[in-house]
């Protein structure tokens, strides 16, 4: 005999009710929101609103307002990136600002207009184009002492 359906939520009278966390794709976590562009995908536009783009497929946009920018060994962007850490293992092509660090892998291959704060590349790893090392700023510069004076 089946259950009447008495409360508004549409569960019978007396059906336990409980909220859990499910973990997935559209859960948030410490380290905030990740985009994983999938193997077989191709993906075109304007990124924004992620801290973590991951491209594993292919990928041709501008990325802005990121925190970390990783290529997998089959993955190929090409666009516009300005990040804060990237890290290259597949093929990046075009404009790429790292204001942190920018690591080129093995396997890894940069080229166009790329300018970072630090680099790292491993044995293998390739880089070509206009490659420029960015300006320090005010906050990374030693702060002089004024007093006393």
């Amino acid at each position: 005999m089946a259950a009447k359906i008495k409360s508004p939520s549409g569960l019978p009278e007396g059906f336990a009710k409980r909220v859990v966390s499910i973990p997935g794709p559209m859960a948030t976590s410490e380290a905030g929101k990740k985009l994983v562009v999938g193997k077989d995908i191709c993906l075109s536009g304007e990124i924004t609103a992620c801290d973590t783009l991951v491209v594993e497929g292919q990928v041709e946009a501008s990325l802005k307002g990121s925190r970390v920018f990783e290529v997998a060994e089959c993955g190929d962007f090409k666009g516009n990136v300005e990040i804060e850490i990237a890290e290259i293992r597949g093929k990046f092509d075009g404009e790429l600002i790292a204001n942190s660090r920018l690591i080129i892998r093995r396997s890894g291959i940069a080229t166009g207009k790329i300018r970072y704060r630090e680099l790292e590349i491993e044995q293998g790893g390739r880089i070509s184009g206009t490659v420029d090392v960015l300006p320090e700023t005010a906050e990374d510069s030693p702060k002089k002492s004024t007093e006393g004076t």
